[in-house]
């Protein structure tokens, strides 16, 4: 069995990348290989729902969180009180991220040992990349461009995939002026 890590935006995606990112995640599946990823929304969430349609058990998915579950959920929640995020999408994340714990507890890999807060969540995410890389056997990784982002979590995610010397395959997409 080998392990994909699965990479990419958050902010924003389109159809034609969600359609992308769940014909990948159905394939790596239905061959018997596992996802990994960081439980993130945007791409993170689209892979493990996918993922989950084709494995319910979670036992082909693995998932790395930059801080406890508890924590990680305030963290959402603060997001989308804040307008940076709707209330929608942090409670889909928390329950996506909670049946997982709940369906195969070793599916989600929590971080106790963190402080997680606005002024390392950059740290925590990068070192969360790096256990993504660390636990994957290749990188597909979704480079989205947008008003607001180049994507540095990814590019920092694909460079770690290159310093450990594993296949990464790249999709980039420009959003840039783009109603989707």
């Amino acid at each position: 069995m080998k392990w994909i890590g699965i990479s990419g935006s958050w902010r924003k995606i389109n159809q034609e990348i969600e359609e992308k990112l769940r014909g990948i995640v159905k394939d790596i599946i239905q061959r018997g290989d596992g996802v990994v990823s960081g439980g993130a929304l945007g791409v993170d969430f689209i892979a493990t729902d996918e993922a989950l349609k084709h494995n319910p058990e979670a036992t082909q998915i693995r998932i790395f969180l930059p801080t406890t579950l508890e924590k990680y959920s305030e963290h959402y929640r603060k997001h989308a009180s804040l307008g940076n995020i709707t209330k929608e999408q942090a409670e889909n994340l928390i329950n996506q991220l909670n049946k997982l714990k709940n369906t195969n507890s070793s599916s989600l890999m929590e971080n106790p040992d963190t402080d997680f807060n606005e002024e390392n969540k950059k740290a925590r995410y990068y070192e969360r990349n790096a256990k993504v890389v660390n636990a994957s056997d290749e990188l597909v990784a979704f480079r989205v461009k947008t008003e607001m982002s180049e994507s540095l979590g990814t590019e920092d995610t694909v460079e770690k995939a290159h310093q450990k010397g594993i296949p990464v395959q790249l999709f980039t997409y420009d959003l840039t002026n783009n109603a989707d």
